[in-house]
Protein backbone atom coordinates (compact mmCIF):
# COMPACT_ATOMS: atom_id res chain seq x y z
CA UNK A 1 0.00 0.00 0.00
CA UNK A 2 1.45 3.38 -0.97
CA UNK A 3 1.81 6.42 1.22
CA UNK A 4 -1.32 8.05 -0.14
CA UNK A 5 -3.31 4.94 0.68
CA UNK A 6 -2.02 4.90 4.24
CA UNK A 7 -2.57 8.63 4.69
CA UNK A 8 -6.30 8.34 4.08
CA UNK A 9 -6.67 6.25 7.24
CA UNK A 10 -4.92 8.72 9.54
CA UNK A 11 -7.75 11.24 10.20
CA UNK A 12 -10.29 8.58 11.21
CA UNK A 13 -7.82 6.63 13.36
CA UNK A 14 -6.68 9.85 15.04
CA UNK A 15 -10.28 10.78 15.82
CA UNK A 16 -10.97 7.37 17.36
CA UNK A 17 -7.72 7.57 19.33
CA UNK A 18 -8.65 11.02 20.66
CA UNK A 19 -12.03 9.74 21.80
CA UNK A 20 -10.27 6.81 23.48
CA UNK A 21 -7.90 9.12 25.36
CA UNK A 22 -10.91 11.12 26.58
CA UNK A 23 -12.64 7.87 27.64
CA UNK A 24 -9.56 6.73 29.59
CA UNK A 25 -9.36 10.13 31.24
CA UNK A 26 -13.00 9.96 32.29
CA UNK A 27 -12.46 6.46 33.69
CA UNK A 28 -9.53 7.75 35.76
CA UNK A 29 -11.69 10.57 37.13
CA UNK A 30 -14.44 8.08 37.86
CA UNK A 31 -12.02 5.88 39.81
CA UNK A 32 -10.71 8.90 41.69
CA UNK A 33 -14.19 10.05 42.69
CA UNK A 34 -15.87 6.70 43.40
CA UNK A 35 -13.00 4.33 44.10
CA UNK A 36 -13.76 2.01 41.18
CA UNK A 37 -14.60 2.24 37.45
CA UNK A 38 -18.34 1.65 37.37
CA UNK A 39 -18.28 2.36 33.63
CA UNK A 40 -15.13 1.14 31.86
CA UNK A 41 -13.34 3.23 29.27
CA UNK A 42 -14.56 0.75 26.67
CA UNK A 43 -18.19 1.69 27.42
CA UNK A 44 -17.41 5.39 27.75
CA UNK A 45 -15.72 5.33 24.33
CA UNK A 46 -18.87 3.94 22.72
CA UNK A 47 -21.04 6.55 24.45
CA UNK A 48 -18.72 9.41 23.44
CA UNK A 49 -18.53 8.14 19.87
CA UNK A 50 -22.31 7.89 19.69
CA UNK A 51 -22.71 11.39 21.14
CA UNK A 52 -20.30 12.84 18.56
CA UNK A 53 -22.09 10.96 15.77
CA UNK A 54 -25.39 12.44 16.95
CA UNK A 55 -24.05 15.98 16.78
CA UNK A 56 -21.90 15.58 13.68
CA UNK A 57 -21.79 13.20 10.73
CA UNK A 58 -18.21 12.38 9.62
CA UNK A 59 -17.64 12.99 5.92
CA UNK A 60 -15.58 10.93 3.46
CA UNK A 61 -12.32 12.22 4.93
CA UNK A 62 -12.91 10.36 8.20
CA UNK A 63 -14.69 7.21 7.01
CA UNK A 64 -11.67 5.02 5.97
CA UNK A 65 -9.89 5.38 9.32
CA UNK A 66 -13.09 4.88 11.31
CA UNK A 67 -13.85 1.72 9.36
CA UNK A 68 -10.29 0.44 9.82
CA UNK A 69 -10.49 1.07 13.57
CA UNK A 70 -13.87 -0.62 13.91
CA UNK A 71 -12.83 -3.79 12.05
CA UNK A 72 -9.10 -4.39 11.68
CA UNK A 73 -7.96 -2.95 15.01
CA UNK A 74 -10.66 -4.95 16.81
CA UNK A 75 -9.52 -8.12 15.07
CA UNK A 76 -5.93 -7.44 16.15
CA UNK A 77 -7.14 -6.91 19.73
CA UNK A 78 -8.98 -10.26 19.70
CA UNK A 79 -5.83 -11.98 18.40
CA UNK A 80 -3.72 -10.47 21.18
CA UNK A 81 -6.13 -11.81 23.81
CA UNK A 82 -4.73 -15.26 23.06
CA UNK A 83 -1.44 -14.30 24.73
CA UNK A 84 -3.21 -14.01 28.10
CA UNK A 85 -4.54 -17.58 28.01
CA UNK A 86 -2.55 -20.43 29.53
CA UNK A 87 -3.94 -23.93 29.16
CA UNK A 88 -2.00 -25.03 32.25
CA UNK A 89 -3.72 -22.39 34.36
CA UNK A 90 -7.07 -23.77 33.28
CA UNK A 91 -6.13 -27.32 34.22
CA UNK A 92 -4.86 -26.22 37.62
CA UNK A 93 -8.37 -25.07 38.52
CA UNK A 94 -9.53 -28.69 38.50
CA UNK A 95 -11.41 -30.62 35.84
CA UNK A 96 -14.57 -30.83 37.96
CA UNK A 97 -14.79 -27.06 38.36
CA UNK A 98 -13.93 -26.48 34.71
CA UNK A 99 -16.64 -28.89 33.58
CA UNK A 100 -19.23 -27.28 35.85
CA UNK A 101 -18.41 -23.77 34.66
CA UNK A 102 -18.41 -24.90 31.02
CA UNK A 103 -21.88 -26.42 31.49
CA UNK A 104 -23.17 -23.22 33.08
CA UNK A 105 -21.76 -21.11 30.24
CA UNK A 106 -23.20 -23.41 27.56
CA UNK A 107 -26.65 -23.54 29.17
CA UNK A 108 -26.66 -19.78 29.76
CA UNK A 109 -25.68 -19.01 26.16
CA UNK A 110 -28.43 -21.26 24.81
CA UNK A 111 -31.09 -19.90 27.16
CA UNK A 112 -30.07 -16.27 26.64
CA UNK A 113 -29.99 -16.64 22.86
CA UNK A 114 -33.44 -18.24 22.91
CA UNK A 115 -34.87 -15.42 25.04
CA UNK A 116 -33.40 -12.78 22.75
CA UNK A 117 -34.89 -14.39 19.67
CA UNK A 118 -38.28 -14.75 21.38
CA UNK A 119 -38.17 -11.02 22.13
CA UNK A 120 -37.55 -10.30 18.45
CA UNK A 121 -33.91 -9.27 18.58
CA UNK A 122 -31.84 -9.85 15.42
CA UNK A 123 -29.71 -12.98 15.30
CA UNK A 124 -26.33 -11.26 15.60
CA UNK A 125 -27.44 -9.06 18.48
CA UNK A 126 -28.89 -12.13 20.20
CA UNK A 127 -25.51 -13.85 19.96
CA UNK A 128 -23.74 -10.80 21.37
CA UNK A 129 -26.11 -10.50 24.32
CA UNK A 130 -25.93 -14.24 25.00
CA UNK A 131 -22.13 -14.33 24.98
CA UNK A 132 -21.76 -11.10 26.95
CA UNK A 133 -24.21 -12.26 29.61
CA UNK A 134 -22.80 -15.77 29.88
CA UNK A 135 -19.04 -15.15 29.75
CA UNK A 136 -17.52 -11.77 30.52
CA UNK A 137 -19.76 -8.90 29.47
CA UNK A 138 -18.14 -6.20 27.34
CA UNK A 139 -14.99 -8.17 26.55
CA UNK A 140 -16.97 -11.11 25.21
CA UNK A 141 -19.17 -8.86 23.10
CA UNK A 142 -16.13 -7.08 21.65
CA UNK A 143 -14.39 -10.39 20.89
CA UNK A 144 -17.41 -12.05 19.28
CA UNK A 145 -18.49 -9.03 17.19
CA UNK A 146 -15.91 -9.31 14.37
CA UNK A 147 -16.36 -13.08 14.18
CA UNK A 148 -20.08 -12.87 13.42
CA UNK A 149 -19.94 -9.61 11.45
CA UNK A 150 -22.09 -7.67 13.92
CA UNK A 151 -23.27 -4.17 13.04
CA UNK A 152 -22.09 -1.16 15.07
CA UNK A 153 -25.63 -0.67 16.39
CA UNK A 154 -25.74 -4.27 17.61
CA UNK A 155 -22.43 -3.94 19.45
CA UNK A 156 -23.25 -0.55 20.96
CA UNK A 157 -26.67 -1.68 22.17
CA UNK A 158 -25.36 -4.91 23.66
CA UNK A 159 -22.46 -3.26 25.48
CA UNK A 160 -24.37 -0.20 26.69
CA UNK A 161 -27.25 -2.09 28.28
CA UNK A 162 -25.07 -4.93 29.58
CA UNK A 163 -22.72 -2.42 31.23
CA UNK A 164 -25.57 -0.68 33.04
CA UNK A 165 -26.98 -3.98 34.28
CA UNK A 166 -23.49 -5.07 35.34
CA UNK A 167 -23.29 -2.16 37.78
CA UNK A 168 -26.72 -3.04 39.19
CA UNK A 169 -25.62 -6.66 39.68
CA UNK A 170 -22.56 -5.61 41.69
CA UNK A 171 -24.73 -3.52 44.00
CA UNK A 172 -27.52 -6.06 44.50
CA UNK A 173 -25.83 -9.49 44.37
CA UNK A 174 -24.83 -9.46 48.08
CA UNK A 175 -28.54 -9.34 48.91
CA UNK A 176 -28.92 -12.86 47.52
CA UNK A 177 -26.58 -14.29 50.17
CA UNK A 178 -29.07 -14.19 53.06
CA UNK A 179 -32.03 -14.68 50.72
CA UNK A 180 -30.76 -18.10 49.58
CA UNK A 181 -28.80 -18.89 52.73
CA UNK A 182 -25.47 -19.00 50.91
CA UNK A 183 -22.17 -19.69 52.66
CA UNK A 184 -19.10 -17.58 51.95
CA UNK A 185 -17.83 -20.22 49.51
CA UNK A 186 -21.18 -20.54 47.76
CA UNK A 187 -21.51 -16.77 47.41
CA UNK A 188 -18.02 -16.59 45.91
CA UNK A 189 -18.95 -19.21 43.32
CA UNK A 190 -22.20 -17.37 42.54
CA UNK A 191 -20.37 -14.07 42.07
CA UNK A 192 -17.78 -15.69 39.81
CA UNK A 193 -20.47 -17.29 37.67
CA UNK A 194 -22.74 -14.27 37.29
CA UNK A 195 -20.80 -10.99 37.53
CA UNK A 196 -19.54 -9.75 34.16
CA UNK A 197 -16.00 -8.42 34.73
CA UNK A 198 -13.17 -9.44 37.06
CA UNK A 199 -12.99 -5.99 38.77
CA UNK A 200 -16.74 -6.20 39.34
CA UNK A 201 -16.29 -9.59 41.02
CA UNK A 202 -13.90 -7.93 43.45
CA UNK A 203 -16.41 -5.14 44.07
CA UNK A 204 -19.18 -7.66 44.74
CA UNK A 205 -17.15 -9.93 47.05
CA UNK A 206 -14.63 -7.79 48.94
CA UNK A 207 -17.32 -6.32 51.24
CA UNK A 208 -18.42 -9.88 52.10
CA UNK A 209 -15.21 -11.80 52.85
CA UNK A 210 -11.72 -12.67 51.65
CA UNK A 211 -12.84 -16.26 51.07
CA UNK A 212 -15.63 -15.15 48.74
CA UNK A 213 -13.20 -12.89 46.88
CA UNK A 214 -10.62 -15.64 46.33
CA UNK A 215 -13.14 -18.22 45.14
CA UNK A 216 -15.12 -15.71 43.09
CA UNK A 217 -11.98 -14.53 41.28
CA UNK A 218 -10.88 -18.09 40.50
CA UNK A 219 -14.30 -19.07 39.14
CA UNK A 220 -14.51 -15.86 37.13
CA UNK A 221 -11.09 -16.37 35.55
CA UNK A 222 -12.01 -19.89 34.47
CA UNK A 223 -15.31 -18.55 33.11
CA UNK A 224 -13.45 -15.90 31.11
CA UNK A 225 -11.32 -18.62 29.55
CA UNK A 226 -14.50 -20.13 28.08
CA UNK A 227 -14.41 -17.18 25.66
CA UNK A 228 -11.71 -18.92 23.60
CA UNK A 229 -13.72 -22.06 22.74
CA UNK A 230 -16.89 -20.03 22.15
CA UNK A 231 -15.17 -17.60 19.76
CA UNK A 232 -13.55 -20.48 17.88
CA UNK A 233 -16.87 -22.34 17.61
CA UNK A 234 -18.62 -19.23 16.29
CA UNK A 235 -15.77 -18.68 13.86
CA UNK A 236 -16.11 -22.21 12.49
CA UNK A 237 -19.87 -21.78 12.22
CA UNK A 238 -19.54 -18.44 10.45
CA UNK A 239 -16.98 -19.93 8.08
CA UNK A 240 -19.11 -22.86 6.92
CA UNK A 241 -20.66 -20.94 4.04
CA UNK A 242 -17.28 -19.64 2.90
CA UNK A 243 -15.85 -23.13 3.19
CA UNK A 244 -18.55 -24.43 0.86
CA UNK A 245 -17.13 -22.12 -1.82
CA UNK A 246 -13.49 -22.54 -0.92
CA UNK A 247 -11.79 -25.25 1.10
CA UNK A 248 -9.14 -22.79 2.26
CA UNK A 249 -8.56 -23.05 6.02
CA UNK A 250 -8.20 -19.29 6.29
CA UNK A 251 -11.68 -18.91 4.80
CA UNK A 252 -13.08 -21.25 7.44
CA UNK A 253 -11.17 -19.71 10.34
CA UNK A 254 -10.37 -15.96 10.18
CA UNK A 255 -6.72 -14.88 10.46
CA UNK A 256 -7.17 -13.30 13.86
CA UNK A 257 -8.58 -16.52 15.34
CA UNK A 258 -5.56 -18.41 13.97
CA UNK A 259 -3.40 -15.76 15.61
CA UNK A 260 -5.39 -16.11 18.84
CA UNK A 261 -4.76 -19.87 18.95
CA UNK A 262 -1.08 -19.44 18.08
CA UNK A 263 -0.48 -16.92 20.86
CA UNK A 264 -2.42 -19.08 23.35
CA UNK A 265 -0.24 -22.07 22.46
CA UNK A 266 2.95 -20.01 22.76
CA UNK A 267 1.82 -18.71 26.14
CA UNK A 268 1.00 -22.22 27.34
CA UNK A 269 4.47 -23.49 26.39
CA UNK A 270 6.14 -20.56 28.13
CA UNK A 271 7.31 -18.92 24.92
CA UNK A 272 5.75 -15.58 25.88
CA UNK A 273 7.44 -14.17 29.02
CA UNK A 274 5.54 -12.13 31.58
CA UNK A 275 7.45 -9.02 30.57
CA UNK A 276 6.07 -9.27 27.03
CA UNK A 277 2.60 -10.13 28.31
CA UNK A 278 2.72 -6.94 30.34
CA UNK A 279 2.84 -5.04 27.04
CA UNK A 280 0.49 -7.23 25.02
CA UNK A 281 -2.47 -7.09 27.40
CA UNK A 282 -2.61 -3.25 27.69
CA UNK A 283 -2.16 -2.99 23.92
CA UNK A 284 -5.13 -5.29 23.34
CA UNK A 285 -7.19 -3.22 25.78
CA UNK A 286 -6.25 0.07 24.11
CA UNK A 287 -7.02 -1.26 20.62
CA UNK A 288 -10.40 -2.49 21.85
CA UNK A 289 -11.23 0.94 23.27
CA UNK A 290 -10.26 2.61 19.98
CA UNK A 291 -12.45 0.11 18.14
CA UNK A 292 -15.37 0.84 20.42
CA UNK A 293 -14.98 4.58 19.75
CA UNK A 294 -15.12 3.80 16.04
CA UNK A 295 -18.22 1.66 16.48
CA UNK A 296 -19.86 4.47 18.44
CA UNK A 297 -19.17 6.85 15.54
CA UNK A 298 -21.20 4.55 13.31
CA UNK A 299 -24.22 4.23 15.58
CA UNK A 300 -27.64 5.54 14.64
CA UNK A 301 -29.44 6.54 17.85
CA UNK A 302 -32.79 5.84 16.20
CA UNK A 303 -31.82 2.18 15.95
CA UNK A 304 -30.77 2.14 19.61
CA UNK A 305 -34.09 3.67 20.62
CA UNK A 306 -36.03 1.04 18.69
CA UNK A 307 -34.29 -1.92 20.33
CA UNK A 308 -33.40 -0.44 23.72
CA UNK A 309 -36.41 -1.79 25.62
CA UNK A 310 -36.11 -5.27 24.16
CA UNK A 311 -32.35 -5.44 24.79
CA UNK A 312 -32.82 -4.33 28.40
CA UNK A 313 -35.51 -6.98 28.94
CA UNK A 314 -33.43 -9.65 27.19
CA UNK A 315 -30.30 -8.88 29.25
CA UNK A 316 -32.29 -8.80 32.49
CA UNK A 317 -34.10 -12.08 31.85
CA UNK A 318 -30.85 -13.69 30.69
CA UNK A 319 -29.16 -12.65 33.92
CA UNK A 320 -31.99 -14.10 36.01
CA UNK A 321 -31.66 -17.38 34.13
CA UNK A 322 -27.87 -17.34 34.64
CA UNK A 323 -28.33 -16.81 38.39
CA UNK A 324 -30.82 -19.70 38.48
CA UNK A 325 -28.46 -22.04 36.62
CA UNK A 326 -25.55 -21.01 38.86
CA UNK A 327 -27.54 -21.66 42.04
CA UNK A 328 -28.51 -25.04 40.62
CA UNK A 329 -24.83 -25.91 40.04
CA UNK A 330 -23.93 -24.83 43.58
CA UNK A 331 -26.63 -27.10 45.02
CA UNK A 332 -25.72 -29.95 42.67
CA UNK A 333 -22.03 -29.85 43.63
CA UNK A 334 -22.99 -29.69 47.29
CA UNK A 335 -20.58 -26.87 48.00
CA UNK A 336 -20.37 -26.02 51.71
Amino acid sequence: MNGTGLARYIPGIALCAAISVAALGLQMLEEHWTGRPWLEALVIAILLGTLIRTLWTPDARWVPGIGFSAKTLLEVAVMLLGASISFQAVLQAGLGLILGIAIVVALAIGASYGLCRLLGLPQRMSILVACGNSICGNSAIAAVAPVIGAKPEDVASSIAFTAILGVIVVLTLPLLMPLFGLSLTQYGVLAGLTVYAVPQVLAATLPVSAVSTQIGTLVKLVRVLMLGPVVIALSLKAGEKAAAKSLSFTRLVPWFIIGFLTLAALRSFGAIPDSVLGLVTPTATLLTIISMAALGLGVDLKVLARVGGRVTLAVTLSLIVLIGISLGLIRLLGLA
